[in-house]
């Protein structure tokens, strides 16, 4: 039990929470995104004293704080992207009529220094914990960014639940990338791939020799199961209001925005 059901206890609460905390942020007004970030980037820093700290300790604590650290490093990405201070070029929505490719080199220049921060991430990270004892902190970064990538890729080819209430005001244009559709030719290889991954982490977690590795690779386990669920319900429409308290900070800003325009602009 303190081995695989605390781990997946454990990061499902802090997937669940430290999800919720950006969306939140992410729909306050902008005067607040510079003490946000901040706080945020604060954070950054001491996950990467975490990694440097825990890339030697094999032992279940380093591994909680390796996954910890690893999970609050991508959530800086996301948060750096949606808070519009780390996106790409391109801030308009995508003209109308254009061609599949050219919709998709628009999409990529709104969205490229996010994509070059997150690479950069991943190679800071892997020269941190290289030959350590302890790689949990970058397989945990990598498993999210992974499947965050086939995520958005799945938005782009087109879902049925494009999850546009998520978008703060500020980053709205990005929907006019977004494809509805019942499904894509992407989707199949995606749950398939995604699926693998899942099957692969349980197997490494269930054969371990090592208690880090056991309780490492059930928070990776748990993590792939996790995006599998985000992949599937961009397609099943079944509703999961799992962030209905942090979407209350995208309301409220909409009903201030409807009610003195140009209020977004503070």
């Amino acid at each position: 039990m303190q081995l695989y059901l605390l781990p997946v206890l454990y990061s499902l609460f802090i997937w669940w929470f430290s999800t919720g905390i950006i969306v939140y942020l992410d729909g306050l007004p902008r005067y607040t995104f510079s003490p946000s970030f901040s706080f945020l980037s604060l954070l950054l820093f001491l996950s990467l004293i975490g990694l440097v700290a825990s890339r030697n300790d094999a032992s279940v604590s380093g591994a909680y704080l390796a996954f910890t650290c690893g999970l609050m490093i991508w959530g800086w990405q996301i948060a750096s992207f949606y808070m519009g201070i780390i996106t790409g070029p391109r801030r308009t929505p995508c003209p109308a009529g254009v061609s599949n490719w050219q919709r998709f080199r628009y999409a990529l220049a709104a969205c490229l220094y996010h994509e070059l921060a997150s690479l950069v991430g991943a190679l800071v990270i892997l020269y941190i914990t290289w030959g350590s004892a302890n790689p949990i902190g970058l397989y945990t970064y990598l498993v999210l960014w992974g499947l965050h990538q086939s995520a958005k890729l799945n938005v782009f080819f087109g879902v049925r639940n494009l999850n546009e209430e998520f978008l703060p005001e500020h980053m709205k244009f990005l929907a006019s990338y977004f494809s509805y559709r019942p499904m894509n030719r992407f989707f199949p290889f995606s749950v398939t791939a995604a699926t693998a991954l899942m099957i692969f982490l349980c197997q490494q977690a269930a054969t371990a020799t090592r208690a880090v590795d056991a309780v490492g690779f059930s928070f990776l386990a748990c993590m792939a199961m996790l995006g599998l669920l985000e992949i599937w319900l961009l397609v099943v429409p079944l509703p999961l209001n799992l962030w209905d308290w942090s979407l209350s900070s995208h309301r409220k800003r909409e009903a201030k925005q409807a009610k003195w325009p140009g209020a977004e602009r503070l």
